[in-house]
């Protein structure tokens, strides 16, 4: 993983950079709420399939306008999915899979939710 291309890439996503440890660490607050988003270098990156990171975003459509606007390349633009989520994806300059989301409701309580019942 190369932090010096990473940091400049997850910042134009939106996220603001709190630790800067470049080249071995770095760590991201997210712009809404509380959490944040880590990385760090490694050796070897994953074969396969690899990482696939979902970040929530509740105006999806017009995010992602700015990002291509900026230059950022998607390999699927906004789309409805079947789990009544509407997705967008990219790869981050580690060809980790990022995708974009808006789950809305259906995030927590979708229609197919197994309830838990205290006894």
């Amino acid at each position: 993983m190369d932090l010096h291309k990473s940091v400049p890439f997850y910042q134009k996503l939106g996220l603001r950079l709190i630790v800067d440890s470049v080249p071995r660490y770095a760590r991201f607050e997210c712009p809404d709420g509380s959490s944040s988003f880590s990385i760090h270098q490694v050796d070897h990156l994953p074969k396969g399939e690899g990482v696939a990171i979902y970040f929530e975003c509740k105006n999806l459509d017009e995010k992602v306008a700015t990002l291509i606007s900026q230059g950022i390349q998607f390999d699927l633009k906004p789309t409805d999915q079947t789990w009544l989520w509407r997705e967008a994806k990219l790869k981050d300059p580690d060809d980790n899979q990022l995708i974009l989301y808006y789950g809305g409701a259906n995030r927590l309580n979708p229609p197919w939710r197994i309830d838990y019942h205290q006894t």
